[in-house]
């Protein structure tokens, strides 16, 4: 479960693209002419999908410092870990080599050939950073039981990094500085309860965003060299107004912040360090997503979230004019990593019908090489779909924009079954992009519309805070209308219709099938929130900086409790009458396996049918290659005999 607010909780797994789409015309009728003459599609399986392989690019230095490689994390092997690649061809050299735990590669050190990683215990997300040596032995920067901890950034003399740790009350991120020489640490900032956003390039500025509700937030700024280091408000206002900090520029002179006090979007401003003065970076019609510069600060890259896809620009600063780049594939631009010397950049690469690829762009040659494949060669990927923004109409008139993918041989003549997906949050988004789990659905014939419904993010903050205190009331309204919606589609078979997500949308899925237990003939929970009353009095430790807004969007447990059983499908579960799928992973910290354990016992008291599957070393997404494609090979089981009706589990199966 993600939660409304200012403060990213990022994963690392978030490897999924951003593809440019263009709204399918006829997607309310029958397929365009183009696709009406396809041959059969191949059926791929689970695992032909997943042995695609996933690449992301480190964080931090992803260059090495002759500028001569890049350090990726991969999960070619079938657990994640840390790779270098080459930037001129060359074998890919795996550089950790974990069996188990998922490893993410964080960064170079600037001028040698070590590197530094991060891992949990089977997804429970008390991450530890390692730097691994040149000769390959490693060490525990952040040993300790009970701790989370994460990278934050280097120093730009390249001598000094800071991490993150709660190791003093597991509640609070503190900041260390670290000596690259010889890994000696200093706290520099006890955190008094706000979330760590950034630090200056030379090490004396830190930027601390501070949630108050789901609505209103602040920035504060705390200067390293002075002696009480305490946090100093910069963004005093009035009423509701969010702000949260990306970073700061390369000179140190600045801090760059984003905020929607100008509108329903956020707009990218600057703070003067020296004078205090607040200046317009950028404002687009959509969220301006980051604004970030190369280390020189020649460049500037700004991306912006577009109805559910990414716009990346690069600006040089020096003539203000836009980098064109050399042609790349179809899709869209993440992950903007330069080079030491900024002569190159590498780049993912990312389309719905194809998963993300990493490319190196040489800006003085105008030239590009792509340095992976990660689409399984037993696929086509003619046989893959493009998704297509569409928005149908809720119940109140409000429109619902969505991400449409149709099977290839969908027609009138032949209609499929479809699911309503619903994204996690209750802030998330669906976006246009590569996802193995939808195209595996799809391409066995299974129409899949994915509904931001109110309450979502990147439609601006009237549309994002609908929902507050109305979950499981008027969004869930918004995805029964998208049964409505694919009803009305001829392509589509009428009374063959699901509902699956995760996380948040697994909460959703699970109270469709309870307060609306007429309207979904099937669905797939994937560790879905149960019981609001348990899973707001067990949040992480580690949430305690925005656990007031949490209380604010949702409801505050200790006087929201009738509310909160009100809403919980846990306590109606009576009520659910349709086949139940249930997926779990057992070190799940944020949505607890009790969760899933007693929907489940519930469903079974009705003698309804239900499956449970539970991962023993997973936790809140699903990490192991051999996981996903037993979690893929579940839902389809599940759908053929269910939604579709034979009565007979996958050929997977």
């Amino acid at each position: 479960m993600q939660i409304k607010t200012n403060v990213l909780i990022a994963s690392l797994l978030s490897v999924i693209g951003l593809a440019a789409c263009q709204p399918d015309k006829d997607a309310n009728n029958s397929a365009p002419s183009s696709q009406a003459a396809r041959q059969p599609v191949k059926e791929y399986s689970a695992k032909e999908f997943f042995e695609t392989k996933t690449y992301a690019l480190a964080g931090g230095y992803a260059f090495s410092p002759a500028d001569n490689s890049l350090l990726i994390s991969s999960d070619i092997s079938g657990v994640f870990n840390a790779y270098e690649l080459p930037i001129k061809g060359g074998d890919i050299k795996q550089l950790t080599n974990s069996t188990d735990n998922a490893i993410f590669a964080l960064s170079w050190f600037p001028k040698d050939g070590r590197m530094l990683y991060t891992y949990d215990n089977g997804g429970n997300e008390l991450n530890h950073v390692i730097v691994r040596e040149e000769d390959g032995k490693y060490q525990d920067l952040t040993p300790g039981e009970n701790l989370k901890a994460s990278f934050l950034e280097w120093q730009s003399d390249g001598q000094y990094f800071y991490l993150l740790s709660t190791e003093r009350d597991q509640k609070n991120f503190d900041v260390y500085k670290y000596s690259a020489a010889d890994y000696s640490r200093v706290l520099v900032f006890e955190n008094p309860g706000m979330a760590v956003s950034a630090i200056s390039g030379d090490g004396r500025w830190l930027v601390l965003d501070k949630p108050r509700t789901s609505a209103d937030s602040d920035i504060y700024i705390v200067d390293l060299q002075s002696k009480k280091l305490e946090p100093s408000l910069i963004t005093g206002h009035k009423g509701n107004i969010e702000y949260s900090a990306y970073g700061f520029t390369p000179d140190n002179a600045y801090l760059l912040y984003a905020t929607n006090e100008f509108g329903e979007f956020n707009q990218a401003w600057q703070y003067d360090l020296k004078s205090g003065e607040k200046s317009a970076v950028l404002e687009a019609n959509w969220d301006v997503s980051n604004v970030s510069y190369a280390p020189s600060g020649r460049y500037r890259v700004s991306s912006v979230n577009a109805d559910a896809s990414t716009e990346v620009t690069i600006t040089d600063m020096t003539t203000d004019k836009v980098v064109e780049l050399p042609p790349l594939p179809q899709g869209e631009l993440r992950s903007i990593r330069f080079s030491h010397d900024e002569k190159q950049i590498a780049l993912i690469v990312n389309a719905a019908n194809s998963p993300s690829d990493i490319h190196v762009i040489d800006l003085v040659s105008h030239t590009s090489r792509q340095l992976t494949n990660a689409l399984n060669a037993a696929i086509d990927q003619n046989d893959l779909v493009n998704s297509s923004v569409v928005r149908y109409k809720s119940f109140d008139g409000l429109d619902i924009p969505s991400i449409l993918y149709r099977p290839l041989n969908a027609s009138a003549e032949n209609p499929v079954p479809a699911l309503v997906w619903v994204h996690g949050g209750p802030g998330g988004q669906s976006r246009t992009g590569y996802n193995p789990t939808i195209q595996h659905l799809v391409n066995h014939g299974y129409a899949v519309i994915a509904a931001n419904n109110r309450g979502s993010s990147g439609y601006g903050k009237t549309f994002y805070h609908l929902d507050d205190r109305h979950h499981g009331e008027s969004d869930l309204q918004d995805i029964v209308y998208g049964r409505k919606y694919l009803e009305s589609l001829d392509w589509v078979e009428k009374d063959k219709i699901g509902i699956i997500g995760g996380s948040y949308g697994g909460y959703m899925v699970a109270a469709a099938l309870a307060f609306e237990p007429n309207v979904f003939d099937v669905g797939i929970d994937i560790f879905g929130v149960t019981n609001w009353v348990r899973t707001l009095t067990s949040i992480p430790p580690w949430w305690e900086s925005f656990k007031e807004s949490l209380y604010d969007e949702m409801g505050d447990p200790a006087v929201d409790g009738e509310r909160h059983r009100r809403i919980s499908p846990l306590f109606h579960a009576g009520n659910i009458i349709k086949p139940t799928l249930v997926i779990q992973g057992a070190n799940d910290p944020r949505v607890l396996q009790a969760e899933s354990d007693e929907l489940v016992a519930a469903i079974q008291a009705n003698e309804v049918p239900v499956e449970y599957v539970v991962f023993p070393d997973e936790g809140h997404g699903f990490r192991r290659r051999d996981n996903r494609i037993a979690a893929s090979e579940a839902f389809l089981g599940f759908l053929d005999k269910y939604l579709k009706g034979s009565g007979q589990p996958s050929k997977e199966q």
